[in-house]
């Protein structure tokens, strides 16, 4: 779902100027659409993120952009190995079906 700048800002609860500075530091980096930016509810739950570290947990901004680059590494990791999964048992299924076909043939 796409968010327009003004929408993110109220759900967000951010005002322009901080939201600027977020883009700058690339915490956030939403899209362009007829030259407008545009957002997606990842980038909500991101700038939800940012600002429970900021206020709640008083994060300072250098341990902010260290957190989320840990958070991006590992989302990058879960990727991974999801598609490696996925791979490995893609392979496994072709080779049960190699071998039961193999066990057909050579049974009869």
């Amino acid at each position: 779902m796409i968010i327009t700048k003004l929408e993110f800002l109220e759900r967000a609860r951010l005002d322009r100027e901080t939201l600027e500075v977020w883009i700058e530091e690339e915490w956030l980096l939403p899209s362009r659409a007829a030259n407008e930016l545009v957002f997606t509810e990842m980038d909500l739950a991101r700038a939800k993120l940012i600002r429970d570290l900021k206020h709640d947990m008083r994060v300072n901004d250098e341990g902010v952009g260290v957190i989320l680059n840990l958070l991006d590494q590992i989302h990058g990791l879960r990727k991974v190995m999801a598609d490696l999964l996925r791979s490995a048992h893609e392979h496994s299924a072709r080779v049960d079906d190699v071998s039961s076909k193999g066990q057909d043939q050579g049974g009869e």
